[in-house]
């Protein structure tokens, strides 16, 4: 049986049951709120592709551990390259 949350109280989350939905399938609480608050937004379509950036496969392992840095991602030096890449995109 899933296990379930309880429906955020958040007045920042635009949209709680597609929140709670997403929690509940494993997302962060970043990521779950950003889609949940893109959803809302008729000016924003989150299901469309994102910017121009190349795929992290294309980055270097110092350009791949400077970004990990910027969002916090603890362990990071002792990753190696797909290491960096999996945490980046879990993140």
């Amino acid at each position: 049986m899933a296990k379930t949350r309880p429906v955020s109280t958040n007045p920042s989350l635009k949209d709680p049951d597609l929140y709670e939905s997403l929690r509940n399938e494993g997302y962060s609480k970043e990521k779950a709120a950003r889609i949940s608050n893109a959803k809302a937004n008729p000016d924003m379509h989150p299901s469309q592709k994102g910017g121009k950036a190349p795929p992290y496969e294309e980055w270097t392992k110092d350009e791949l551990f400077s970004r990990a840095g910027e969002i916090g991602i603890d362990g990071r030096s002792s990753m190696t390259k797909d290491e960096l890449i999996k945490a980046l995109r879990n993140h």
